[in-house]
């Protein structure tokens, strides 16, 4: 018998997510972001239930060809760009668009030849400091995509689009820098669709929020009326009494106050469950809430029985999903829903849902 730890992702749930993505940008196309394997919900699995999607961003060719492979035919864009110069070919052969970042990549398309004008967005750094052309050197950087014949969309990223009035500089800047351009434009993650209509442009980019989780630390994903893709499941596989002093879990780290009723999980660090998650980090247990206690170990954690008295060997446990946001246990372990999302290993079943 396997063990019981478990994955759902909701298909519903994802359609519903872009549908509130749309609502709030609705005179622009979206692109959807489903790099790193859909946030750990599953590429392939995430892009069936985004199928109305106009586009799908993803980190590399070998996402984007096996999308192209499944027989997906929207706009896939390659968010950090082509790697190497010997990717452009492939580039071409499967109709993908491509981030232009840096001088090396043009000089790569020049020396390309090509039988039909290629789609690039072209980056500008207005302050995140990670990819994207200097505002200085970006007319030049244009001009040579223009020259060959490219199909160009202007892009940027803002660093604090999830804070409150944090992109004004920023979007000045945009908007200077690519003033009377008729070219289309793309600057709205997750945190820019919900906080500023402004910076919708032609293209928006939701990540997060597709998975049903907040890009904001000060408002909820419920409150932004996100519904959870993800649910982590497994179950309780021991269940015991300690009396107070007692030690749980390596190292000591949770001392019992008092005599307590206690319940191991089958789940731990291999399986995504974050290793630095304190006591204290929620959990649900037959759907009431409790905490897990001490430190998690690789394939196990305990949890606090002790307001739970009717539990059993078998008895569910959510880790994080459905009446547990992502969230709330992302910040309870000093992390962010990404990252555990993103993290939920291969080891662990994963399965659909209406």
């Amino acid at each position: 018998m396997s063990r019981p730890i478990r994955a759902t992702v909701s298909l519903s749930a994802l359609r519903h997510n872009l549908g509130v993505a749309r609502r709030h940008a609705p005179h622009a196309r979206t692109m959807a972001v489903i790099k790193a394997n859909g946030y750990g919900h599953g590429m392939l699995r995430v892009a069936k239930a985004l199928e109305t999607a106009d586009g799908f961003a993803v980190l590399n060719l070998a996402e984007a060809i096996a999308l192209r492979e499944a027989g997906f035919r929207q706009d896939i864009l390659l968010l950090e760009g082509f790697f190497s110069a010997d990717e452009v070919s492939l580039l071409i052969q499967h109709g993908l668009s491509t981030v232009i970042h840096a001088q090396w990549q043009i000089d790569a398309l020049t020396q390309t030849p090509v039988s039909s004008p290629i789609q690039v967005w072209i980056k500008i750094n207005t302050g995140m400091n990670r990819l994207g052309f200097q505002p200085e050197d970006f007319p030049t950087a244009l001009q040579s995509l223009q020259q060959m014949g490219a199909q160009v969309t202007l892009m940027t990223h803002f660093s604090r689009a999830d804070e409150k009035n944090c992109i004004t500089e920023p979007l000045a800047l945009f908007n200077t820098i690519t003033l009377e351009l008729p070219l289309p434009r793309s600057l709205s993650n997750s945190a820019a669709i919900l906080n500023y209509p402004a910076a919708h442009g032609d293209w928006v980019r939701p990540g997060i929020m597709l998975y049903g989780a907040s890009p904001m630390s000060h408002q909820s994903a419920s409150a932004l009326g996100l519904k959870p893709a993800m649910t982590f499941f497994s179950e309780l596989i021991a269940i015991r009494d300690i009396s107070a002093g007692t030690e749980v879990g390596y190292g000591g780290s949770f001392r019992a106050p008092c005599a307590m009723h206690i319940g191991t999980v089958a789940c731990g660090y291999a399986d995504g469950y974050p290793r630095h998650a304190p006591t204290g980090t929620p959990v649900l247990i037959d759907g009431q809430r409790s905490r897990i206690i001490g430190r998690v170990s690789m394939d196990m954690l305990t949890v606090d029985l002790s307001a739970i008295p009717d539990t059993r060997i078998g008895s569910p446990v959510t880790l994080w999903g459905k009446d547990l946001p992502v969230d709330e246990v992302a910040t309870a372990a000093g992390t962010i829903s990404y990252e555990l999302l993103c993290a939920v290993a291969a080891r662990v079943p994963m399965s659909e849902i209406e």
